[in-house]
């Protein structure tokens, strides 16, 4: 895989990054009472829990809770419109700072004492180095039970925001806000119609769909793994997704620790199993030698193409930045989940990525703010204005922002695991080196074993 994530951002909407001094103007609080972005009552935001809640609220007048995060300009401004909600119902009074060095900020002002109430993670990494330093506190103790009833697939939610403390015993440090989605196919509806064509429910109906296509004389797939010095990333997630769908998610994390390792049958057979999809000429567009020099740019314009070059492209949310100008999500082009296997019992799982908070400085009016975001309202104020994704089942769909963003929601929502972009969680060497250069040597003709072994070979070096 590929952290995305930041370069997603300013993609799909170009962000303008003010000078520090200007930030640092913006950095005020929360808007004052009265000043809600929604009026409670109003529009489909679940209000009655907040309104339930704001009547048992503690009175926290005078109090002040810090959050810093990497959230820039317009997403700051959003995030802050959230917490305003928490201000009118406590009268604690809510201050975001967002900084673009903040992976480096927020370890300088834990080590001197001077850290934010919360801290916004944006991957579970450095929160869990953290922690080991025993430098985050757990949160209240009912969120951990409370995630695992409210989100989807939530005990995945609890178990990647647990991490051992300074004294190595396990501790819930971090909860799951902002998330995104990797498991998605992309494919054009009116493609699908005129050949008659079905959206695949399961993994077997997928692999089917793929041998009708290829029966029918057309290209099922378009591939793409070029990317400049990352060449090899889009494969990786492939085979992440193969492996959460081919074995349960303990192998997965086994996996991806190298408790098992590269070269183990079930990780060989993943990789073969990305094989059969791209490593035949007929089944992926420019033929299977054409899938390592593809950029993943321009990959996806196939399914766009007159005449047609292929009818699905396997990505992240990311990519509607690289579809051709002016199509529309839902009329031109749609997504479906990435299926599981009917026959292998192992439910849905989704691969993605996501941002966490995590009490840096803890206080009885930062508790309380923990216990707010776990109101739909807390996510719905943000779905409704930003690109923002929860798993919380209590959200209603109707406020998100569009339909492409209710659909991934709805595949959160009802995932039975989720579990974090694997080579993201390798040691660079191996995550953001051999195991991608070693997926473009399997789809230029490398058998899988091989691949498997010499990526092993490079993990085993870097200890």
């Amino acid at each position: 895989g590929f952290q995305f994530m930041k370069l997603g951002g300013t993609l799909m909407k170009p962000t303008l990054y003010a000078g520090a001094a200007v930030l640092a103007l913006t950095a005020g609080s929360a808007m004052a009472d009265g000043h809600l972005k929604f009026a409670p009552g109003e529009g489909a935001f679940n209000w009655d829990s907040y309104t339930a809640w704001a009547e048992n609220a503690p009175d926290l007048s005078g109090q002040t809770v810090t959050d810093a995060g990497p959230w820039l300009q317009p997403e700051d401004d959003v995030f802050r419109s959230v917490l305003a909600y928490f201000t009118h119902a406590t009268g604690a009074e809510a201050i975001y700072t967002g900084s673009d060095s903040f992976e480096q900020q927020i370890v300088i002002d834990a080590e001197a004492g001077a850290a934010p109430n919360i801290a916004v993670f944006p991957q579970p990494g450095l929160a869990s180095d953290l922690a080991a330093r025993g430098l985050l506190h757990p949160l209240p103790a009912s969120m951990g039970p409370w995630t695992v009833d409210n989100y989807g697939a939530g005990q995945s939610w609890v178990d990647l925001g647990t991490y051992a403390d300074k004294m190595g015993a396990d501790q819930h440090y971090g909860f799951f806000y902002n998330v995104n989605v990797k498991s998605l196919v992309w494919y054009v509806p009116e493609n699908f119609e005129d050949a008659g064509y079905e959206v695949p429910e399961s993994m077997e109906d997928l692999r089917a769909l793929t041998e009708q296509i290829v029966a029918d004389g057309e290209t099922p797939w378009c591939v793409g793994l070029g990317s400049g010095a990352a060449t090899g990333w889009p494969a990786t997630d492939w085979v992440e997704d193969i492996m959460l769908r081919t074995q349960p998610a303990d192998v997965y994390d086994d996996w991806t620790t190298n408790k098992i390792a590269f070269n183990d049958e079930r990780v060989v057979a993943a990789i073969e199993e990305f094989g059969w999809f791209v490593g035949d000429d007929a089944k992926v567009s420019g033929g299977a030698g054409a899938v390592a020099t593809t950029d993943f740019r321009d990959s996806p314009k196939g399914m766009f193409n007159s005449p047609l070059e292929c009818y699905m492209h396997r990505q992240a949310s990311f990519v509607p930045a690289f579809f051709p100008e002016g199509i529309e999500f839902g009329e031109d082009v749609d997504f479906f989940y990435f299926p599981s296997y009917e026959g292998k019992d192992l439910g849905n799982p989704v691969l993605g990525g996501g941002t966490l908070m995590a009490i840096t400085n803890p206080s009885d009016a930062t508790s309380a703010l923990m216990e707010f975001f776990q109101l739909p309202v807390a996510h719905e104020v943000f779905a409704a204005q930003s690109g923002f994704l929860t798993p919380h089942k209590g959200v209603n769909p109707e406020t998100y922002l569009n339909d492409a963003l209710r659909g991934q929601a709805d595949i959160l929502v009802n995932a039975t695991t989720f579990r974090f972009d694997g080579s993201d969680l390798m040691p660079g060497g191996v995550g953001a080196g051999s195991f991608w250069t070693g997926m473009v040597d399997f789809t230029s003709g490398k058998d899988a074993a091989t691949v498997a072994q010499e990526i092993q070979d490079s993990w085993d070096a870097l200890k």
